[in-house]
């Protein structure tokens, strides 16, 4: 079906999904999805859906694998069999032992791992349905599931991809515009302090474009990172409701 496209971007101006070339597509999060996970979160992002289970801190085993002075992050991102085009085989391929060690490089850079000496913290990333962006969703996941489980951190990860389609910079790439686009630029920051803590690029940028792109992302980011907040109040608006009702009923 690719092969018949010989554009990304419509005469109208528009993307073939129907966005404007700075739309993100449809995204909603939840977190504490998962009960014997100490924090979780489910999270659709056009029509990815990643789930992610946080568990610790907690000791580490084995234990000569511990540090004595920080705890260690361990991540592992996986790819259901169901979640591509093409089944994939259930054992993990190069490109997931990769981008687990791209996550775990990125989440490492904002947790306080100095509080917690011999220990560690392990996150399991599953892509139920993947569509582009899969690296910057998990990482947005990521963190609220960090976040759910009460892990001190020094801001929340959020990520967005740009890129280049049909010669023009566009933000939140599709799996089409992934691969048939020119490149492809993953962005993950703290946004509030707005420092990167994954920068990526694959295909051929300029320098103004990457520039370009850079601007873009973070005000992607800003939209995405007032949906983490949102997601994470709405947990605790409800704890707060239903220990109301349950003061009600005592008295």
């Amino acid at each position: 079906m690719n092969e018949e496209i010989t554009s990304l971007i419509r005469e109208d101006g528009l993307r073939l999904d129907g966005r404007g070339l700075h739309e993100l597509r449809p995204i909603s999060m939840q977190t504490g999805v998962l009960d014997r996970a100490d924090g979780s979160c489910y999270l659709t992002w056009g029509n990815n859906k990643i789930i992610c289970a946080v568990y610790g801190p907690r000791e580490l085993h084995p234990k000569h694998l511990a540090q004595p002075d920080k705890a260690i992050v361990r991540v592992e991102y996986r790819l259901a069999t169901f979640s591509v085009e093409e089944r994939k085989s259930p054992a993990p391929r190069r490109r997931e032992y990769e981008l687990s060690k791209i996550l775990s490089e990125s989440i490492n850079n904002v947790i306080f791992l100095e509080k917690f000496p011999n220990g560690t913290i392990d996150l399991f990333i599953t892509v139920l349905d993947a569509d582009g962006g899969t690296r910057c969703a998990a990482l947005t996941a990521a963190s609220l599931g960090l976040a759910d489980a009460g892990i001190p951190m020094r801001g929340m990860i959020t990520g967005c991809a740009v890129g280049k389609v049909d010669g023009k910079i566009v933000v939140d790439l599709s799996d089409i515009e992934d691969k048939e686009g020119e490149g492809d630029m993953p962005v993950a920051m703290i946004f509030n302090t707005g420092e990167l803590t994954l920068l990526q690029c694959d295909g051929m940028l300029t320098p103004e474009e990457v520039e370009e792109g850079l601007k873009l992302s973070k005000t992607a980011i800003g939209q995405i990172y007032q949906m983490q907040r949102k997601a994470l109040l709405a947990k605790y608006s409800q704890i707060e409701e239903q220990s109301d009702e349950l003061d009600e009923e005592e008295e």
